[in-house]
This record gives structure tokens, sequence and C-alpha cells, in this order.
């Protein structure tokens, strides 16, 4: 199968249009007309995962590999470290970020693991939906169905209405909120200080833990085109101690 190929249909799933003007989604390191034998998801790419990989393999990331335009390739250090065993594999890569986040991400989070089913969309990132539960019920909640070690949060209300829901880093959309508790990770110490003192409860999803179902959602969608994948995910740099 060809790049070309797959990337078409990735394309209908999450259109590579809607990324967001910073965002670096869509064919990273290969060509259109090149073929590979196998499909890879995952979040990110680390070492171990170039590592392991066979040669001709495609992988489909969440982020980006390379953000920014890279002025030097410095095969000691990340990620020219990993590009430089990927081009020797013949290993191609494809990212869907903002694009997946706006269409696939965020609803397959809310309704499949965290079991809302119902919900509206606020904006291009954020899902609203109405919780009715004590805040101290609704951590435990999430807690649990996130399989969270350790769960950050800021209690600006005894009892939560709605909410409102963004993998990843959501800090940026607070000002504009209109719930009781928002979902995300990434908190800041002044963004949390804000909400307490705006009575807006927080809950710190994580950036990797909230999006490490990237995998498991773009499978089920590629498996509508009778392609076939295997889902693995990278290392979580942090450790909970």
């Amino acid at each position: 199968m060809k790049i070309s190929e797959i990337y078409a249909i990735l394309d209908s799933i999450a259109p590579f249009e809607l990324q967001e003007s910073w965002d670096n989604s869509g064919l990273i390191i290969g060509s259109m007309g090149d073929e590979f034998d196998s499909v890879t998801l995952s979040l990110d790419l680390d070492s171990l995962l170039v590592a392991r990989a066979k040669p001709r393999t495609l992988f489909i990331t969440h982020h980006p590999l390379i953000f920014k335009g890279l002025k030097s390739l410095d095969s000691s250090k990340y990620p020219a470290n990993l590009i430089k065993e990927m081009i020797k594999k013949d290993i191609s890569l494809i990212s869907m970020h903002t694009n997946y986040d706006k269409m696939v991400l965020n609803k397959f989070v809310l309704s499949e693991i965290l079991g809302y089913k119902n919900y509206e969309q606020d904006g291009e990132f954020i899902l609203k939906f109405e919780v009715n539960k004590s805040f101290e019920e609704f951590v435990a909640d999430i807690k649990s169905k996130l399989n969270l070690v350790t769960i950050r949060v800021v209690k600006g209300c005894d009892f939560i209405k709605t909410a409102a829901l963004c993998t990843g880093s959501g800090s940026e959309l607070i000002s504009n909120l209109k719930a009781d508790c928002f979902l995300s990770g990434d908190f800041k110490y002044h963004t949390a200080l804000q909400s307490y003192e705006n009575s807006l409860s927080l809950i710190d999803i994580n950036h990797f833990e909230s999006e490490r179902y990237f995998g498991e959602s773009l499978a089920l969608n590629l498996q509508k085109f009778k392609v076939f994948a295997t889902i693995t995910n990278s290392i979580n740099p942090f450790e909970y101690r």
C-alpha cells in the first residue's frame, strides 16, 4: 500500500486542513509514493519504538516528531537521532494532531472511556456535558475510569452540574469557559489559582494519560477501511512516586 492511499483515508477521518496554523500534522518523514509493509499507531515516537520497528513500517502518531523547522540535525540528540534511524530503516511517519483532537480524540475519550455519551461542542476543542455529582464523587469516577495513580484537582465548588473536557493541554481555553469543572492536562499554578478564585473546579487528567487512547480510537476508524494496525504507545516521560 502506498503512503498516498492511507493518507487519503486519514484525511477523510480527520481532514488535515483543520489543523491549527502552528501545528505540523501530515506526512513528516517519507514521500507519498513510498510503500509500506505495516502500520503502527502511537501517541509519540521514542528511541525504543524506532529500534524495535521493522523496516518499511509506517508510524502514525498523534504528536508530530517535528514541530518547528530544524536548522541542523545532531544525530546524538532527539529528534534527529530518531530521524536518522528511521531513514536508515525506510520508516515513514504521518502525524494527526489538532485535526484529530477536533474530530475524534476528545469525543472518543469522553464517550467511550468516561462514558458520557451526551455532550455538546463548545468551540473546536471543548466538549461540554452534564454531570450532576458531588465534586468528590466526580473526581473518584474520573480517576478510576482513566486509571490515574494520582490526580491533581482544584475544588472550586462542591457540586458539579456541568463539566467540560479537552484532552492534552487545554488550559489556554479556560477564559471563556462556562462550566462548573474543566478536565484537561498541564494546568499551571497561576491557572489553578485563578480558577479557584472564580469558583471553577479543575481536574488535571494529565497530558499522556488523556491522549494515550489515540491508537485505540484510530484503529477502530481504520478498520472501517480494511486497514489493520498495531497499537502501541511511547514511554510516559513522567514517573509517579
